[in-house]
């Protein structure tokens, strides 16, 4: 039986580890042609071999990187932006460099990404762009996400204005919206603070059904977000954090 993403070419940042990766498995698993990405390339070296799977060592932050692999790939019917950075403090502990750094790799990220794969894809007839934000934001204020939850807003303005300006051409532009996911990069923030078991137990406890979320469990929402399934689906910032929003 041919996959939800059959015959279909897939493209995903930060697909070394965590929600890039599991979207990157879950995408080739669904018969995808997955371009996986990352600048971790020593990580991302893992998935070599995969079935489905082509792996580039990308830097996200760089035009005319970008604009190379883009041109190599051509035009991929599904973009995955998943690259970002979560810093940890208020307005006051928010200094030049992590406000600059937070929004260029959550924001301008996604900003390169589809300015150099858009062209070819509306040439082909249209597309998925599935833009991770976070419930961290426009949808909800979380204590001492100051930075992370202002570049995480701008990406549901970035995917909603996107969706509008190309609606009537194929293209469909949605922002997946987790809660608290258990990742490597979450496992680095919580050692990095006095007590690690006590910031864990503090994660989980935010978390309404009681546990963290699974990277494949965002994976599944975002095969269908990539897939025909969603064909009516654009603009939405589609929410997957147990509860936390209730």
């Amino acid at each position: 039986m041919a996959g939800r993403l059959s015959g279909k070419v897939a493209f995903v940042t930060a697909a070394a580890q965590g929600i890039g990766r599991a979207t990157a498995l879950a995408f080739a698993r669904e018969g995808a042609r997955v371009w996986a990405t990352d600048l971790n390339d020593a990580k991302l070296a893992e998935l070599k071999g995969t079935p489905g799977i082509e792996i580039r060592k990308l830097d996200v932050l760089k035009d005319a990187d970008v604009a190379k692999l883009a041109a190599e790939v051509g035009s991929p019917n599904i973009i995955f932006n998943c690259a970002g950075f979560v810093h940890h403090g208020t307005i006051l502990q928010c200094a030049d460099k992590d406000w600059d750094f937070s929004f260029n790799l959550n924001v301008r990220s996604h900003y390169i990404v589809i300015r150099s794969f858009l062209p070819k894809m509306l040439e082909a007839g249209g597309g998925s762009i599935i833009n991770v934000a976070s419930v961290a934001g426009s949808i909800k204020g979380i204590a001492n996400r100051f930075v992370y939850g202002a570049s995480k807003a701008a990406v549901i303005g970035l995917t909603k204005s996107i969706a509008i300006d190309y609606v009537k051409q194929g293209i469909r532009c949605n922002a997946l919206c987790p809660g608290t996911v258990d990742t490597p990069s979450l496992g680095d923030r919580i050692n990095a603070f006095d007590d690690p078991v006590q910031a864990r137990k503090d994660f989980i406890a935010r978390q309404p059904m009681g546990r963290l979320a699974k990277a494949e469990e965002l994976a599944e929402l975002s095969v269908f977000l990539a897939s025909d399934e969603s064909v009516f689906m654009t603009g939405q910032a589609v929410i997957m954090d147990g509860g936390i929003t209730i």
